[in-house]
């Protein structure tokens, strides 16, 4: 019986030290103080996030939680509490009311983007544009991806730009990024 060398001990102790390290690695990202799993819906983890809950109080209002449980997939950029309070005194309270459903809903989905677009993807696309890259909300309004010293904004119609403070949050029907700004139609 041959007895194992000091190299081979130490080289099979290197891989099951790594076996062992690796989904620490695989770990999901946490937004708002809660993990966001891939495995899960949009709104299963909006719902966990302390910095969402404007937003999903928004969406239940609007009726969207089914659209935003549904297969998609669908690119979210999702504004934090903080942008939601940025908007003027009485804006949200006002588009929360049942008569401004129709607003508060085109409001929401001109930020969502049928498929899935990673925050490289749009960056790439971006560069082989010249500098911007368009995309159609699911309003019918547009949204352009745009760098700005290394990083990833989002232009809306009106004017406004939300920088992108966390991207690709992948969720089992898509894709969040958060963002600081609360994106306006036009």
């Amino acid at each position: 019986m041959r007895l194992p060398t000091f190299r081979t001990i130490a080289i099979s102790a290197l891989v099951a030290g790594m076996a062992i390290s690796a989904p620490a690695y695989a770990k999901n990202p946490n937004v708002g103080g809660a993990p966001m799993y891939a495995t899960k819906n949009i709104v299963e983890n909006a719902v966990k996030s302390k910095d969402h809950t404007t937003l999903v109080a928004a969406v239940k209002a609007a009726g969207l939680v089914d659209t935003l449980q549904g297969a998609g997939p669908f690119t979210v950029f999702a504004p934090t509490n903080e942008a939601f309070s940025a908007l003027p005194s009485g804006t949200v309270d006002t588009l929360l009311k049942p008569e401004n459903k129709d607003k508060l809903t085109k409001v929401l989905t001109a930020h969502v983007v049928a498929g899935k677009i990673s925050g490289a993807e749009m960056m790439e696309k971006a560069k082989a544009m010249g500098g911007k890259y368009e995309m159609k909300t699911v309003s019918g309004d547009t949204l352009t991806a745009e760098i700005k010293k290394g990083k990833l904004y989002i232009m809306d119609e009106s004017g406004g730009e939300a920088k992108v403070t966390i991207p690709d949050v992948n969720q089992s029907n898509g894709v969040i990024h958060v963002v600081n700004k609360v994106l306006l139609p036009k």
